[in-house]
This record gives structure tokens, sequence and C-alpha cells, in this order.
């Protein structure tokens, strides 16, 4: 009788959201923190006389672990679909804290040779794993245990603890070079980063070690076939993986532009000091935490959200190069002026696009399609944007020609976006 107290329910939901919040606050402020900690890291497991060899073997490591999605959604895909999302969430977290303590313990170079790179490179590799199933496990978990008026504002709270992650990561590593000399930071400062992400992990163990389980999983459970769930949503749902890939993939773009390549683009260009546009960029992530689940509580309640990521991508589609154009050269105005533009189109995809994705894919294989469309969309196409920007820039000799990319994937998410049958009303199949 208890389990009906409605006081009950609401505590279950709260740390049901707290529980994917927090998995997704570790996995990007491992993400932001060794990306910024690069260039220490190399110094300590990849000494080289050739300072750009050892960085460029380090951010090796960085994408060894991207390398991992695929095989990690295709892995906790199948566990969350045939055990569950909360056994998935479980997983996932733990393979995720336990190796980012490990790093803060790790030996190196100077103590045990070789073997120090070898055990940083097995790590990554293990979170890469982790990575590929933590944020769409969390997402379907989260969706999966709210209200259905409420699916938007759940789901946009796996990428405002994303967003979080971030900030926190270059918040933490700032403050660390700040207040310890070079030579402590060398020493065993560069340590403490990573410790603290492991009580975070620890933190996100806790809360997730008895999570109610999904009873929209449990219900739809039994009616699975024997046959496997990624195979299902290979062919019985393939027009749906098709989708749920090219929505991913534009807003990949459209988060790595404006997110990761802007500041380098409008230094390199445009001799904007990169400080400057780093501080404006940061302070516009900063300003997404507000946005994102306002943009999934829109959803919810005043504009169905395939309509609503629709609306986004066309505005993103119709000013993306106006913008880069008439803007990037305006100096500090200009500068802000582009990231609040982009800012607001990103929050309405960060904000609507989990529960979507949830929600265009049927139980029995919810999990192993959105994880594979996600990581091969965001992780894939969205991780290759930087570079491919940079090439684009230099084979045309456009300058805005990442802007014209940018333009042309929203107009393709735009029309599928409008082809997708739109569910943010109807009960989960």
């Amino acid at each position: 009788m208890n389990t009906l107290n409605p006081k009950n329910m609401i505590s279950k939901r709260h740390t049901a959201l707290l529980a994917g919040f927090i998995g997704n606050v570790i996995e990007w402020y491992d993400f932001a923190l060794y990306g910024y900690m690069a260039s220490i890291i190399a110094q300590l497991f990849f000494p080289n006389e050739n300072q750009t060899a050892s960085l460029l073997a380090t951010y090796g490591v960085f994408a060894a672990g991207f390398i991992m999605r695929p095989l990690g959604s295709a892995l906790y895909g199948w566990i969350g679909d045939t055990a569950g999302r909360s056994k998935a969430m479980m997983i996932s977290v733990v393979t995720m804290s336990m190796p980012t303590i490990l790093i803060g313990v790790l030996p190196t170079f100077d103590a045990i040779g070789v073997f120090a790179p070898v055990a940083l490179i097995a790590i990554r590799l293990l979170q890469g794993l982790s990575v590929g199933g933590e944020f769409t496990s969390s997402v379907v978990y989260m969706v999966e245990t709210a209200d259905t008026d409420r699916r938007g504002i759940s789901g946009s709270w796996a990428n405002t603890g994303s967003m979080f992650g971030m900030l926190l990561g270059s918040g933490v590593a700032a403050l660390l070079t700040s207040i310890l000399s070079h030579d402590a930071v060398i020493s065993w400062g560069w340590r403490l980063p990573f410790l603290f992400g492991g009580v975070l992990g620890i933190t996100a163990i806790f809360l997730r070690r008895n999570l109610p389980k999904s009873e929209h999983f449990q219900k739809h459970h039994n009616e699975r076939s024997d046959t496997s769930p990624l195979v299902e949503a290979f062919t019985e749902n393939k027009k749906e993986m098709l989708q749920a890939t090219a929505i991913a993939s534009s807003y990949g773009v459209l988060f790595y532009i404006p997110l990761v390549y802007l500041p380098t683009w409008l230094n390199n260009e445009f001799d904007v000091p990169l400080s400057q546009a780093m501080t404006v960029n940061t302070f516009a992530t900063a300003f997404l935490l507000l946005l994102i689940p306002m943009a999934g509580k829109i959803s919810d309640k005043y504009i169905r959200r395939t309509h609503f990521i629709a609306l986004a991508m066309f505005v993103s589609a119709i000013v993306s190069w106006p913008a880069y154009y008439f803007l990037a050269d305006k100096g500090l105005v200009g500068v802000i002026s582009l990231n609040l533009i982009f800012i607001v189109i990103i929050s309405i995809m960060l904000g609507s696009a989990p529960a979507t994705f949830v929600e265009l894919f049927p139980s029995r294989d919810r999990l192993s399609g959105y994880s594979v469309a996600y990581n091969m969309g965001l992780g894939v196409v969205g991780g290759a944007t930087p570079m491919l920007s940079t090439w684009l820039i230099e084979k045309t000799g456009i300058i805005t020609a990442p802007a014209i990319f940018l333009s042309v994937m929203s107009v393709m998410a735009f029309a599928v976006a409008l082809a997708i049958k739109d569910r943010s009303r109807e009960k989960l199949q």
C-alpha cells in the first residue's frame, strides 16, 4: 500500500532523474577533463623529445575511447532491452567510474615505463565502452518512468547533466592549474580531478543501486520474441533507425560546430583572441543549463516534439550562413550574438530530441535502436565535424564553409523530423 503513496512515487521519480542526471555529469566531466589535461598527461605518460608527437599520442588515446562507442552502444542496448534499463545503467556507471579512479592512481611512465601508457589505453577503451551506453540507457529509463506529460523535461535532464559535466570538468581543471604551481600539478595535483570524478561515480552507484525498475519495460518484456533486439532494430525498425541516425547526425553537427569548433574558427579566421572566444563559449554553455529543461517542458505542454525539432532545424538552415558571414568579424558583440543564436537552437534539440528518440522505437528494441543510431550520428558524424569543417575550408577556400555544411544538415533534419510520426502526446509503444 505504501508504494502507492503519492509522496513515495514523487520521491522515486526524483531519485530516477537524479541518478540519470549524475551519470551524464560524470561522462562529460571526464570527457572535458581529459581534454583540458591532455598536455599534462602527455608529459607523464608519453614522454617524448617532440612535444607535438607526445600530445598526438595523448589525443590518440582520447580518440581510442570513442572507437569503442559503437560496440558499447550495441552491448548496453542488448543488456537494457533484455535484462532491464536499470541494470544497464548500473553496469555503465561502474565501468565509467572505476576507470576514472584508476587513472587517478595510475603510475606514470617514470615509475613503470611502457606499462603506464598501455594501462592508460586499456582504461580509456573500457571507459569508451561505457560511454556508448550511458547516455541512451539513462534517457530511456528517465522517459519510460515519467508521466506522459513530462517525458520531454525528464529526458532533457540527461543533456543538462552532460552540459553541467562539461562545465564542471573545465572548471575543475582551470581551478587546479590556477591554485597549484606547475611543478605541484605535474607531481601530484593532476590526480585530484580524476579522484574527484571517482567520488562522483561512487555517488552515482549509490543512487542507482536500488533504482525502481521501469514498469513500462516490465510490462512489455514478456511480449518480446527470441530475436536479438539489435537485429529487430535493423530489420523490423530500419526506417526508425535511419530517421534517428539522420536526426542524431544533424544535431551532432549543430552541437559540435558552435560549441566545440566555433572558438577555434573565430581565432583562426578573424583573429578573435582565443581566450575571449572560449570565455563567451563557456558562458553560453552555462546558459544552456537553463534553456534545455525549458525546451523539454515546452515540448510537453505547447509544441509537439517533432514540430519543435523541425522548427529549430528550419531556423538553423535559414540563419546559419548569414549569421556566420555577417557577425563573425563584428568583434565581441558579433561573437556573443553568434553564440546566443545557436545556443537557443541547440537547446531545442537537446531538450526535445531525447524523448523523441524514445518515442520513436517500440519497447522491445528501444535501447538497442536508440543507442546505435545516436552513437553513429552524434558520435561518428558529430565527432568528425571539427575535422571535416577544417577540411572544407581548406578545399573550398570559403571560410564560412562549416556554416553551409550546417545549413545542409539542418535541411535534412527538418525533412526527417516532419516525416517522423509524432507520439509526444501518446502512450509509449
